[in-house]
C-alpha cells in the first residue's frame, strides 16, 4: 500500500488526504473544481504548521508530508496507479454511483474502492461495479486529523481481504476501527442524527436556548461537542441529506427537524457559511 487517491476535497476528503501523507502515503487529491483544490492545500499547509506550534507535529514530518500530496482535477491521474481510493463527495447517492463507476473503468484490477459515506448503502454502491468484493465504507469523522474512529461497514460481497486492508490502513494512520454490517446509518451516524435532531426540536420548540442544550449535554452527559455545534461542523446541509436519507430507510423517528429545513432553506449551513445555530463571523474559534 503505498498510493492513496482521495477523490473530493471538501472538509472530509483534504481532512483524510492529510491523515494520509502523515502516515506515508503518496496521496493524490482530486476535485473537478480548481478553487476547493486551492483552498484544501492552504487548508492542509495552515493546519500542519499550527499543529507544530501546538507541538502535536514535528517540523521534519511536516516538511516530508507535505511533498506527498499532489493536487489535481484530472481523476484518471490522481486514480490510475492507486493502491486505495477513497470517495468523499456530496451524500448523494447518484453522484457516489458516478465516481465508482469511473474508478472502476480507470483503477487498476487490485485497487480497494472505499467510500466515506456516513449513512448511505456501500452494496448498492459496489454493485455499480465489477469488483464488488474490493469495495467498502470507511467512514472518517470530522476533523479527520482529531478524530480517532473509522467506522468499516462491510457490504453483501465485500471480502475479508478488503476488510483487513482497510483495517491495516486505518492502523497506519493512528486510528482505531469498529467494523459494522451494512445497515442504514451504521452505528455512529444512527445515533448521533437522532441526538442532533431532538436537540433542534428543542431549540424549536423552545425547551432552551442552543448554548444551554449544548452545555447540558457537554457537562451533564460528557460529550465533548454538543450536538448543535457538531451540526454547525458537520454542516447543516449534510446533516438534512442525511436525515432524509433515513427518513426514507428508518422511517418516522428519522423526520428532519423543521427548523434543520428552514436553516438550510435560509443558507445557514453552519460554520463553512458564517451563521447556523451560531454565528461564526466575528468568532475567533472558528
Amino acid at each position: 500500500m503505498r498510493n492513496l487517491a482521495v477523490v473530493g476535497a471538501g472538509v472530509m476528503g483534504r481532512g483524510i488526504a492529510y491523515v494520509g501523507a502523515l502516515a506515508g502515503f503518496n496521496v493524490y487529491l482530486q476535485d473537478i473544481n480548481e478553487a476547493a483544490l486551492d483552498k484544501a492545500k492552504n487548508d492542509i499547509e495552515q493546519e500542519m504548521s499550527k499543529s507544530v506550534q501546538r507541538g502535536y507535529l514535528q517540523q521534519q514530518q511536516v516538511e516530508e508530508a507535505l511533498p506527498r500530496i499532489f493536487y489535481t482535477t484530472n481523476l484518471e491521474k490522481a486514480s490510475r496507479e492507486a493502491d486505495l481510493v477513497i470517495e468523499a463527495v456530496l451524500e448523494v447517492m447518484d453522484i457516489k454511483i458516478d465516481v465508482f463507476k469511473k474508478l472502476d473503468q480507470i483503477c487498476p484490477p487490485h485497487t480497494v474502492l472505499a467510500t466515506n459515506t456516513s449513512t448511505m448503502s456501500p452494496t448498492e454502491i459496489a454493485a455499480q461495479t465489477s469488483r464488488p468484493d474490493k469495495c467498502v465504507a470507511m467512514h472518517f469523522f470530522n476533523p479527520v486529523h482529531k478524530m480517532k474512529l473509522i467506522e468499516i461497514i462491510r457490504g453483501l460481497d465485500t471480502s475479508d481481504e478488503t476488510v483487513e486492508l482497510a483495517k491495516q490502513v486505518g492502523s497506519r494512520m493512528g486510528k482505531e476501527t469498529v467494523e459494522v454490517n451494512e445497515f442504514p446509518g451504521f452505528v455512529t451516524s444512527r445515533m448521533n442524527c437522532l441526538i442532533g435532531n431532538e436537540a433542534m426540536n428543542m431549540l424549536m420548540e423552545g425547551v432552551a436556548s442552543a448554548e444551554d442544550i449544548d452545555k447540558a449535554m457537554k457537562l451533564g452527559l460528557n460529550h465533548p461537542m454538543g450536538p448543535l455545534e457538531l451540526a454547525d461542523l458537520v454542516g447543516l446541509d449534510t446533516r438534512l441529506r442525511n436525515m432524509e436519507y433515513l427518513y426514507q430507510t428508518l422511517g418516522e423517528k428519522y423526520r428532519p427537524c423543521p427548523l434543520l429545513v428552514k436553516y438550510v432553506k435560509a443558507g445557514r449551513l453552519g460554520r463553512k457559511s458564517g451563521r447556523g445555530f451560531y454565528n461564526y463571523e466575528n468568532r475567533q474559534d472558528q
